[in-house]
């Protein structure tokens, strides 16, 4: 992708390196908001949302935002009332550099759960990434606001309509703590379309529900998980329908969800489970999240172990009441697992365990019980998830 697909006029980005956890990279990120843009937002339902997370939404509720204020190494969730005031103290910090009001700043961390955040590191390294404010700074951005992440993640989207170009531009970081509900992951999308408030809120939430909102690697919502979504205006395309805008927005969305769970922690192979014919759309997730939680089944894929008992016992114990099990069918790949309740008579081991050998694989599972459908995307689970996971702090 080059630079030129990573601009969005109205937006400049800055980075710097603080040495909060680490001495050897950037961790602090500055997004700039041009004045009259409109920023939209959603946050972790995690009850234990870190202070950036509360004071973040408290800003966002007062007046629209001009700068984001992002840290990596450090979530400062689980850290009180200190934690809180460690948070509004770097907003003042970069409150006083760029001469605006504390609250127009949003905070956002992501790193180690239940530490203080270094607040006195901020000051230095605040200042160096105001300095280093520009419009193409969205790659160093994606790459100072990672973690675990082993690649930084970006995606961009244009379109024209009345003779004029409209970009969508976004940068995310996530690779384990995934779960919907906001799935550790931020993600920070922006637009130069012009769109009222009310509107740019329901495009954000319809895009979140298609993409952050379908994306597991491990089932653990994070405290910190935000994701913003800013349009500036500048290209000067007013938007009043949501339309081919919306599917703009949603292929941003979407390619940044995915690019987390193919940078999941340990993960080797990218997994779509996809569920048709449920009665509702709830009863087709219910199914959907069962199998991709399930370590037996996410172990079974990193094995290459065409194990599909696994996957009839995950659906089974979705709790999908009255399931007629007779009705059910199954698929591994174009392999048919399970036709109508019955094991398919054209399955053989050699089939499923080919298509368990692939890097991507796609589940479908038909309830036959009615029209709904959804997808779900995962991992798998393996030994580099355990080991990262318990040497995070080490």
């Amino acid at each position: 992708m080059s630079r030129k697909d990573l601009l969005i006029n109205g937006i400049r980005l800055g980075t710097a390196c603080a040495g909060i956890r680490q001495k050897e990279r950037d961790d602090v990120a500055v997004i700039e908001i041009s004045e009259g843009s409109q920023v939209a937002a959603v946050f972790t339902q995690n009850a234990f949302c870190a202070a950036p997370v509360t004071i973040a939404k408290q800003h966002l509720s007062t007046q629209s935002p001009r700068y984001l204020l992002i840290n990596s190494g450090n979530a400062n969730a689980g850290t009180g009332q200190e934690g809180y005031q460690d948070a509004l103290d770097t907003c003042q910090m970069l409150a006083d550099e760029v001469s605006c009001e504390c609250e127009a700043i949003l905070p956002f961390s992501t790193g180690v759960i239940g530490e203080r955040l270094p607040t006195a590191l901020f000051n230095q390294a605040l200042s160096d990434a105001v300095q280093d404010l520009s419009e193409d700074g969205w790659e160093a951005a994606s790459r100072a606001i990672m973690t675990t992440d082993t690649v930084a993640k970006q995606a961009s989207f244009h379109f024209e309509t009345e003779g004029k170009k409209v970009s969508v531009v976004g940068i995310a970081k996530g690779s384990g703590m995934i779960r919907p509900d906001m799935a550790t992951m931020l993600a920070y999308i922006a637009t130069d379309a012009d769109i009222d408030s009310d509107l740019l809120d329901q495009c954000c939430q319809n895009a979140v529900e298609k993409s952050f909102n379908r994306i597991t690697v491990d089932g653990d919502t994070s405290t910190n998980d935000s994701c913003v979504l800013i349009a500036t205006g500048r290209s000067g395309v007013r938007i009043n329908q949501l339309g081919r805008f919306q599917e703009a927005v949603d292929h941003v969305f979407i390619e940044l969800a995915q690019a987390i769970i193919r940078d999941g922690e340990g993960a080797t192979k990218f997994i779509t489970i996809g569920v048709k014919g449920g009665l509702d759309k709830k009863e087709a997730l219910q199914v959907a999240y069962t199998i991709a939680h399930s370590p037996l089944v996410k172990t079974a894929f990193f094995a290459s172990d065409p194990n599909w008992g696994r996957l009839l016992a995950a659906i089974g114990r979705a709790g999908i009441s009255d399931l007629d099990i007779g009705k059910v069918s199954v698929k591994l790949g174009d392999v048919s697992l399970i036709e109508a309740g019955e094991p398919a008579k054209t399955y053989t081991e050699e089939k499923g365990a080919a298509v368990m050998a692939e890097k991507e694989i796609t589940v479908t599972i038909d309830l036959a019980r009615g029209t709904a459908s959804e997808t779900v995307w995962t991992c798998d689970l393996s030994y580099d998830y355990v080991k990262i996971n318990a040497e995070y702090r080490t």
